[in-house]
């Protein structure tokens, strides 16, 4: 960490806490940074001190599997920050954005309700300010945050219910937004573009200004000096929106992500699966970035991205087929339509891919036979 806080120092001087310093991102050895990590790392560093020329608000906009989240997770690990996230959804509130306030129910109340809402209530109220509610519920539950929103409104109405009128001590739980907000982390949020509610889309809003603040029930707070959010989102997303205009231009550097290089991807390849044979990644390689072409240019939904190589990859190493394994892994990812499937084999084919891969297919069964042979 001290490494990386001495190349883009913001905060040298800033104590962590045990927890927080367990939130910091360790990069794998799998990690290779990239000409855009570079850029927002420098660039960040750079502005860090000019008062109203700071960068403190990120966008990172591409499809799935290019690699977002990856280089959130790599700043929190060059700036020395606890990392966090929220992933959006459609039926998002403000209490998504804030928190909520419960009621602490007495242990005779508690026998009320049903064993696993005990469980959660229990672990709301053993927690402290270091989770937030949501966050609590997702480990203890093991739920998605969407589920563990909904659970928690739940819970809300449920203690509610069983809550005497008289003498009931209520009690105050934040958000992963507010805690990262007001104590200093990288915070990912995840498709803000799918939020259907334009109070919460303001409520983001306001709290992305530099110098902005958040009304909570309990407290007025202010955004630490460095807290950074990263917005990422996904161009063929499901239900996505265009990213409102009001939280776009809160945005000081964007980046759109795309697929790497050939290079890269190659190296990254062989770094995350250990398989060397370059002959065969260039045309693994190859083929993804064609099919990435072909299915924008013929509108279809799926994505061939770096999750797709790298699985297809791994599944070469351990001896699959090649070509059957094309479309386990890459193909039928992007769509299983019979006649979208015909399009994107119609552009392998044009760039004599198909062809070549045939050919790897032949040359790796070959050399499987040489070494068994020996």
């Amino acid at each position: 960490m001290k490494e990386h806080q001495s190349r883009y120092h913001l905060s040298p001087e800033r104590q962590l806490t045990q927890e927080e310093r367990s939130l910091i991102w360790k990069k794998p050895r799998s990690h290779k940074e990239s000409e855009q990590e570079r850029r927002i790392s420098e660039e960040i560093a750079r502005n860090w001190n000019r008062g109203e020329m700071k960068i403190a608000n990120i966008l990172l906009e591409g499809d799935a599997g290019s690699g977002k989240t990856q280089l959130a997770k790599a700043l929190s690990a060059n700036f020395g920050l606890p990392y966090t996230k929220v992933t959006c959804f459609a039926d998002m509130d403000k209490s998504d954005i804030i928190g909520a306030i419960l009621p602490v129910l007495n242990s005779e109340q508690l026998e009320e309700l049903e064993p696993i809402d005990q469980a959660a209530l229990k672990a709301l109220y053993e927690g402290d300010s270091f989770q937030s509610a949501a966050s609590i519920l997702a480990d203890v539950l093991k739920l998605t945050s969407e589920e563990a929103a909904w659970k928690l409104k739940q819970l809300l109405k449920l203690a509610v219910e069983h809550a005497d009128g008289e003498n009931v001590e209520y009690r105050f739980y934040p958000s992963e937004i507010v805690r990262a907000y007001h104590h200093g982390y990288l915070l990912e949020i995840q498709e803000p573009n799918v939020i259907r509610d334009a109070a919460v889309l303001m409520a983001l809003n306001s709290a992305l200004e530099l110098d902005g603040s958040i009304n909570l029930p309990t407290e007025v707070i202010h955004r630490h000096p460095d807290f950074i959010v990263v917005i990422t989102t996904n161009r063929s997303y499901a239900g996505a929106r265009p990213l409102n205009e009001a939280l776009r231009d809160r945005i000081q550097h964007a980046e759109k992500m795309d697929l790497p290089s050939k290079a890269v991807m190659i190296e990254r390849a062989i770094a995350k699966t250990g398989y060397q044979n370059e002959q065969v990644l260039d045309v693994l390689a190859e083929i993804i970035m064609t099919l990435d072409i072909a299915a924008r240019a013929n509108a279809i939904k799926g994505v061939a991205g770096m999750r797709s190589f790298f699985y297809w990859t791994d599944a070469v190493a351990a001896g699959t087929p090649v070509k059957a394994s094309l479309y386990h892994k890459v193909i039928y990812k992007i769509t299983t339509d019979s006649e979208e499937i015909k399009l994107l084999e119609e552009a392998l084919n044009r760039q004599g891919l198909l062809e070549s891969l045939e050919q790897l297919e032949k040359l790796l069964k070959k050399n499987e036979k040489s070494m068994s042979s020996n």
